[in-house]
């Protein structure tokens, strides 16, 4: 019996010496093409720490300098300043051009959109908003109901709905949820869509009771189911 177990263990050793001599034969065959690997791996993990440190980082940081006073103008609804600049500080487009790269830049194409939204050019809000890239839970559904009021405001009411449907599935934030559902059953309204509407207002009643909209809901449900009827 023990013998039996000596041999094995022998026999396991032979296999495990076996593995580890064709390794180094490999290793030995394949020195240089393995040196090149691990030489490219080395080149490409330092060029991205280093296209990070010196590059990304530092634009990033250039971008949200440059944005501040665009931001300014934004909250004070100056929306041409915002967008165009003071000749002093740039604006939100030139931001999109020069830093395009950055998370900054990204966020400009945002806050240009609703600022062409506000201006009434509703073609230019619609190209940037949808360039707007984010999964924020605020900011992301928001930029797409807002592609739907440009819609809206150019009576492209189907279009309108795609996007406020995208919008509302993309939130259950407390606040945002209900306004976009309101303007989803509102817009459904507008093109006779009157189940489609009741189904948007109920959402509203049943999943956000507590919202500012759902406190005069029912007037809105009852007038879509009235028109059901007629």
């Amino acid at each position: 019996m023990a013998n039996n177990q000596n041999t094995e263990h022998n026999t396991g050793l032979e296999v495990v010496e076996e593995t580890l001599t064709k390794t180094e034969q490999y290793i030995e065959r394949n020195q240089k093409g393995l040196s090149l690997i691990l030489l490219a791996i080395i080149v490409v993990v330092g060029g991205y720490i280093a296209y990070q440190r010196y590059i990304v980082i530092p634009n990033e940081r250039e971008a949200q300098a440059q944005m501040f006073t665009a931001e300014q103008y934004f909250e004070r609804d100056s929306f041409n300043l915002a967008l165009n600049g003071d000749g002093n500080q740039p604006g939100f487009l030139s931001i999109i051009e020069d830093y395009s790269s950055t998370k900054t830049g990204n966020l400009a194409k945002y806050y240009a959109g609703v600022c062409y939204l506000h201006i009434g050019k509703f073609e230019e809000a619609i190209d940037q908003l949808s360039d707007y890239d984010s999964n924020d839970q605020i900011i992301g559904p928001q930029s797409v109901a807002n592609i739907g009021d440009a819609y809206i405001e150019l009576n492209k009411v189907e279009e309108a709905i795609t996007y406020y449907k995208k919008a509302a599935d993309m939130t259950k934030n407390e606040f945002l949820a209900p306004i976009v559902l309101k303007k989803l059953g509102l817009a459904y309204e507008s093109v006779n869509k009157f189940k489609e509407a009741e189904a948007s207002y109920t959402r509203i009643q049943k999943e956000y009771f507590n919202s500012t909209e759902a406190r005069m809901i029912e007037k809105y449900i009852t007038r879509a189911q009235l028109k059901q009827q007629q």
